[in-house]
């Protein structure tokens, strides 16, 4: 965030505003309640930092006071107020998982200290496990890890574990039970965990849109081959903005040219050098 005069920021940006903000102690009693992820995003935002304006920070400590001033913390509506005030200070998609995992409750301990192991730890961990197993715990990991755990995996069972990620439709007590004893095993003395809804052909594509174009292209190809509509519904979502990123200039003229009815795109084009 370099601009000085900008005017839009991410919901990281604003986080980080707000944190260093509050100053080092504060700040640090705040991160103690994140996830590694969290913290890692949030540090990269932090050392991102750079002109921020006096009329920056009074807007995002603003926009946090007046939210506290709307909502209240007592009785009714506190997971209305709790989503409200993170997806203001974090954004709607980072916020997301933070506020599943905290109506999810604290009996996801055992899971949680997986995001704390880096992806080849967690293959070892997994690998002899059952698919659904293996499904679970890539659906609870971010995107970003999880698509690591998963290109540690035998070639032969990804596309059956990323088609699991995206047939999960809430986790079933049988599979907690599987999944409650894997963690027992490998983490002592926790606590038995409540059902969550986690999965679905978005968590799927989340994942494979972390992985190289190779693997993502066998995976996909592997899932075409045994779930046509299941593979059309991942690749739909798998679609993003980003990827205008590799067209050049005339390849986003003319896709322009293509979706946009002639006659708007002839006033808003303007004159021409071509």
């Amino acid at each position: 965030m370099s601009e000085a005069g900008k005017t839009t920021m991410t919901g990281a940006e604003r986080a980080a505003i707000f944190l260093m903000s509050l100053g080092e102690e504060d700040a640090a009693k705040v991160m103690r309640h994140l996830g590694l992820r969290e913290v890692q995003q949030l540090g990269a935002a932090m050392s991102a930092l750079e002109n921020v304006t006096r009329e920056q920070v009074n807007r995002v400590l603003g926009d946090f006071v007046t939210t506290v001033e709307e909502q209240t913390s007592f009785g009714i509506g506190n997971m209305e107020y709790i989503r409200t005030v993170m997806v203001k200070a974090l954004g709607e998609d980072k916020a997301g998982s933070i506020i599943d995992r905290i109506f999810m409750g604290g009996n996801t301990r055992g899971l949680e200290q997986l995001k704390w192991l880096d992806a080849k730890t967690i293959v070892e961990m997994v690998r002899l496990e059952h698919p659904q197993i293996i499904a679970i715990v890539l659906a609870y990991l971010d995107p970003d890890q999880a698509a690591q755990v998963l290109r540690g995996l035998p070639e032969r069972a990804r596309h059956d574990v990323i088609m699991r990620v995206a047939a999960l439709e809430g986790i079933q007590p049988a599979a907690l039970k599987e999944l409650d004893e894997v963690m027992e095993r490998q983490f002592s003395g926790k606590e038995r965990i409540n059902s969550s809804t986690l999965g679905g052909a978005q968590s799927a594509a989340n994942i494979l849109n972390q992985l190289d174009s190779t693997s993502e292209a066998s995976i996909m190809e592997q899932i075409q081959e045994i779930d046509p509509d299941l593979s059309e519904s991942i690749q739909e979502l798998m679609v993003v903005f980003g990827d205008l990123a590799e067209i050049d200039n005339r390849g986003v003229q003319l896709l322009l040219r293509e979706i946009i009815p002639i006659r708007w795109c002839s006033r808003s084009r303007g004159p021409t050098t071509e």
